[in-house]
This record gives structure tokens, C-alpha cells and sequence, in this order.
């Protein structure tokens, strides 16, 4: 993953090939985003929509390819689990996920994006007493805190109702106004601004 200054692009992918266990997942991808723009990954369980993500973000370096972002910092990435400490109440949780990015949050921030979430009166309960839906919003309301151009979500509307999933869709389409980018996987047809789809073929 190279982070560099792209001009008015913010994202470029060339000729991405990914193998697993002597398996071709992908190959020769390549695509780009500009700021205010988004990309719908479609495709199969076991299409490497997931692998193909986590490529973006960074997190996985077996593959060929190049993957060209214009930013200071690594994106948010929100993977299909939660991602949240169960011994950690929600508060807890969104404080220590600022903290991971550098960013300084109050109290009253972070419960504002519990808000946005549906979470009122949630805030000092531990995630590991919660359903895997209201964890799964925890996770989610680090869209409504952190100050970050680029979100990568895989599966971000699994175990989220069919209001959560409108707010979701919302909040996306706010970012995209302010000039950000939003990668994300998912099978739903949702309304989102400026996207386009990629479809993973196994």
C-alpha cells in the first residue's frame, strides 16, 4: 500500500491479483475513486470481497498489484464483525478507537454518535451484555466520531434493522458530500451518491 498525492483522484487500484490456498480469488483488478465518490464490492460468499477490502485498508499484503491512496493516514476500516471489547462498555469502546487514531473526543462527542446510532442509555453498558445488532451499531457509530476521509466497511448493514440500515445509508451519503470516499461490501441495494459497483466473481 502506497500512500502518496494522487491530484484529484483519491484512489487508485492496478491490476490487484489475490491467490489463497492455491486458489485465484481475483485478478488483475483495477479501478479508481475520486473524492466524493463510492464503490459497492458485490459478489458470493467466498468471492474475496472481505480479502479484497482488507487489501485497501492495508491489512493484507499477500497479493499483486499497487493500491495508490491520497492520504495522511490509514483508512477507517470497519470489518464484518463488530469489532468492539466485550469487557468495554460502549463509551469505553469509542474512546479507545479515537485513541487508536490519534483523535481527541469528549464525553459529550461520544455520546452524540451513540445517539446517532439509536443507542441512548447505552453508554456504560458493556458490549459483551449486548445483541450482536446494538454491537454491531457501536462499531458503526465511529462514523458519526472520527475525522477520517476514507471508510472501508465490510458488511455494514448485516444484523442492522431496516431504519439503522436508512441512517447508515444517510450518514454515507453525507460523508460523500464532504468530499469523502466509502468502500464497502454488501448485497443490499442501497441509495448512495456518486457509486458505482464491482462485481467479484468466484
Amino acid at each position: 500500500m502506497v500512500i502518496q498525492l494522487l491530484g484529484s483522484c483519491m484512489l487508485q487500484a492496478k491490476k490487484i491479483t489475490c491467490k489463497r490456498d492455491h486458489r485465484v480469488l481475483f485478478e488483475e483488478l483495477s479501478f479508481s475513486l475520486d473524492r466524493g465518490s463510492a464503490l459497492q464490492v458485490c459478489g458470493i460468499n467466498g468471492a474475496g470481497k472481505s480479502t479484497l477490502l482488507r487489501i485497501l485498508a492495508g491489512l493484507y499484503e499477500e497479493f499483486d498489484g499497487e493500491v495508490e491512496w491520497d492520504l495522511e493516514d490509514y483508512p477507517l476500516f470497519s470489518g464484518h464483525r463488530a469489532g468492539v471489547k466485550d469487557l468495554m462498555t460502549a463509551r469505553e469502546n469509542l474512546l479507545w478507537a479515537a485513541n487508536l487514531y490519534g483523535q481527541n473526543v469528549s464525553r459529550d462527542e461520544i455520546d452524540e454518535a451513540l445517539s446517532q446510532v439509536s443507542l441512548n442509555g447505552f453508554e456504560t453498558v458493556a458490549c459483551g451484555a449486548m445483541s450482536e445488532g446494538q454491537r454491531r451499531r457501536v462499531g458503526l457509530a465511529r462514523l458519526y466520531l472520527l475525522d477520517n476521509p476514507v471508510w472501508i466497511l465490510d458488511e455494514p448493514f448485516t444484523a442492522i434493522d431496516t431504519d439503522g440500515v436508512l441512517r447508515i445509508t444517510q450518514r454515507i451519503n453525507e460523508h460523500l458530500a464532504g468530499d469523502g470516499v466509502v468502500v464497502f461490501a454488501s448485497h443490499l441495494e442501497v441509495s448512495i451518491e456518486n457509486m458505482q459497483k464491482l462485481e467479484l466473481a468466484r
